[in-house]
């Protein structure tokens, strides 16, 4: 049987339980160790990750994926804002990247418009595709 006297409204309030989350705000050892592990990496690195995680889900979602279920993970509203991002991000930091790190993510870019556009029923416009606000049209 609880110790506890239950609240004869049947309302609890936070002052009934009074909690100490004085520690929650602090990082524990995992979060520690991780934030000086993502110090040392350099920021070209974290873009570059970034835009590969981007690219690798807008192909599953534009049906590219590998495998005789590709077709049941197609979703264009998705893979159009995957695109976007990736587009945005990769246009941003291109300066910054340098033409090493930019080149190979501005082809998987363009692959991955061209893509949405043939996997599209109804074709958008020119100019109007996924990204295409970030890099111009896509032919």
């Amino acid at each position: 049987m609880s110790s506890e006297t239950p609240n004869p409204a049947g309302t609890d309030h936070p002052a009934d339980h009074p909690t100490d989350h004085s520690a929650d705000h602090l990082p524990g050892p995992d979060v520690a160790q991780a934030t000086r592990d993502i110090a040392e990496v350099p920021a070209v690195e974290v873009i570059t990750t970034a835009a590969v995680h981007l690219m690798s889900a807008a192909a599953v979602k534009c049906g590219l994926a590998e495998g005789p279920d590709a077709q049941e993970h197609l979703d264009l509203d998705e893979a159009r804002r995957l695109i976007t991002a990736l587009a945005g991000l990769v246009t941003a930091s291109a300066p910054d990247l340098g033409s090493q790190h930019a080149a190979p993510l501005r082809d998987g870019l363009k692959s991955l418009q061209l893509a949405f556009r043939e996997a599209s029923v109804i074709p958008d416009a020119p100019g109007q595709g996924p990204g295409e606000k970030f890099t111009g049209p896509v032919a």
